[in-house]
């Protein structure tokens, strides 16, 4: 499954809500448009929390994005990302175009 990014930041309103129970239902959210958690940080920054998630498509990853939108009030960067070694090898093949 593609695996995605995603980049989240508090707004005052959003901060009231934090618990455990908001993390669940965030990620049982997840689950529910297909995707899967692989990490969960909250981090300091220009972003609050960062998600990697691995999805089967990216309309199931904006769907998402925007569902958590609606359930925390956290506005979500959703950024498509590739390992590296994929990466070295796409841009070693562009080279040769």
């Amino acid at each position: 499954m593609p695996v995605f990014m995603m980049f989240g930041k508090y707004s005052p309103e959003s901060l009231k809500g934090v618990s455990a129970e908001r993390t669940d239902k965030t990620i049982e959210l997840i689950e529910k448009n297909g995707g899967k958690v692989i990490s969960i940080y909250a981090v300091l920054g220009e972003h609050d929390l960062v998600l990697t998630l691995d999805f089967p498509d990216i309309e199931k990853a904006l769907a998402s994005s925007i569902a958590l939108n609606k359930l925390t009030g956290i506005s979500f960067i959703t950024s498509p990302v590739v390992e590296v070694e994929k990466f070295d090898k796409l841009m070693s093949e562009a080279k040769k175009i």
